[in-house]
């Protein structure tokens, strides 16, 4: 493996594992306006765009030419990325009082940063009719696609920057989609349209739903486990958990889904948390400040978004999750197993400890049950203590092109502000060539 192409990866994704304006307004500082936003067509028979806002690299050590762009995929099915943005890991952060103040935790300190509301239909994307919205992972990646690709095509210096893809949650199923898309169109195009290949470097899950049949039987033991349900609320659970299993089995796709979202259901009734996306909180997230946030119109007027005045913007849209519900217990793990047999595309798994529904055990299941020359190694690898001025902050497993990330306390939401400093565990550790990127 070449190692400072294996030292790029990972300091590209750990660290971020945690239209040009001129508007300006109170709820939206003229410094938080993206670099670019806008609309990418994802067909040429119809209006159907992918909305995107994207905030250029702060402050790079390398050449613009050489910065790598990370895109951001949010989960669902149907949320908007612009959670990801506003509430996450984007430059600002929406307050309570709807006003944005800097993000010290922000992924494009120094790398671009582009959230892509997928699919069609989802947050400010445009879905000229519901039946082109995706039902399935190849028609969500075709029009990811579509939507990057243009996106290349809007400023020269794009074109030979690295492309790393990463999401949360129901994003584990567009990551692998929209790089296994682009391994077999890159390989199409390979001599025809060499232009139009997509310069795609990694790949980052971070509590992904990939292979759901196998994570939806882990709920029961990893809550009993964790002491949050007794035996007799895990022999329920299982039942329910069997039922989805039974389900997928017969090709029963969309009572599948139901049977999944009764387990999620069960947990939470039985153990009265506020989240399953972190056991510890005794409140719920209030990512519906985004919502509030977008609906201003200045706001939208300031981010480019072209909707007549009564269009009412939703973090999640309950049409995109209905025309993709057939899809939810489908797999995704033979895109994972084909890329890491035969692409150099480096794939990072990424959890936070305190996540029940996509989290660590969720994802060892899956991973374990993968069909690659690798699966052995990777397995019998050492699960290293990553520490951060003396105290454990994590682990970290790795093979090849595979690398799996624990971090220790945090839950999906906040996975982002500890992965920031990630990075500067494997790449002082791993490259004597560190420079600014590890320490920024």
């Amino acid at each position: 493996m070449d190692k400072d192409s294996t030292t790029l990866f990972i300091n590209t994704l750990l660290f971020f594992l945690c239209f040009s304006f001129s508007h300006s307004s109170t709820s939206f500082p003229k410094q938080a306006l993206p670099t670019k936003s806008g609309y990418l067509p994802v067909t040429s028979t119809s209006n159907s765009s992918i909305f995107y806002t994207f905030y250029e690299a702060q402050n790079s050590s390398l050449s613009l030419s050489q910065t790598p762009l990370l895109i951001w995929l949010q989960g669902g099915p149907g949320c908007s990325s612009m959670i990801a943005n506003f509430y996450e890991l984007g430059p600002y952060r929406v307050t309570k009082s709807l006003t944005l103040q800097p993000n010290p935790g922000s992924w494009n300190r120094i790398f671009g940063l582009l959230f892509l509301d997928n699919p069609i239909g989802t947050g400010f994307s445009v879905a000229s009719t519901p039946q082109e919205i995706p039902t399935d992972q190849n028609g969500v990646a075709k029009h990811l696609f579509a939507a990057i690709t243009r996106f290349i095509q809007l400023d020269p210096v794009f074109k030979h920057r690295p492309i790393y893809i990463t999401g949360e949650s129901y994003a584990g199923k567009y990551v692998p989609a929209i790089g296994y898309y682009i391994l077999q169109k890159n390989a199409e195009l390979k001599e025809l349209k060499e232009s139009q290949r997509v310069n795609l470097a990694g790949l980052a899950i971070g509590d992904g739903l990939t292979d759901p049949v196998t994570q939806v039987v882990t709920h029961a033991a990893n809550a009993y486990y964790t002491g949050l349900i007794n035996e007799k609320q895990k022999n329920e659970m299982e039942k329910a958990q069997l039922e989805a299993v039974r389900l997928v089995e017969r090709g029963n796709w969309s009572e599948a889904t139901d049977a999944r979202n009764n387990v999620l259901s069960l947990l939470r009734n039985m153990t009265g948390l506020a989240t399953l996306y972190d056991y510890s909180r005794n409140v719920p997230y209030d990512d519906d400040l985004v919502e509030k946030l977008l609906n201003i119109a200045e706001v939208k007027k300031a981010l480019g978004v072209k909707v007549d005045e009564s269009f009412v913007y939703e973090i999640c849209s309950d049409l995109v999750g209905d025309v993709l519900h057939d899809d939810v217990m489908k797999s995704v793990k033979f895109m994972v197993e084909k890329l890491l047999k035969e692409s150099s595309t480096r794939l990072l798994l990424y959890q936070g400890q305190r996540d029940l529904r996509d989290g660590v055990v969720q994802v060892e299941a899956w991973v374990k049950t993968m069909k690659w020359e690798g699966i052995v190694e990777f397995l019998n690898g050492e699960r290293e203590i990553w520490k951060v001025n003396g105290d454990v902050a994590g682990y970290v497993q790795k093979w090849k092109t595979l690398t799996n990330v624990v971090v220790l306390g945090v839950c999906l939401m906040l996975v982002c502000l500890e992965l920031s400093v990630l990075m500067m565990f494997f790449c002082c550790r791993n490259c004597n060539k560190c420079g600014n990127a590890c320490f920024a």
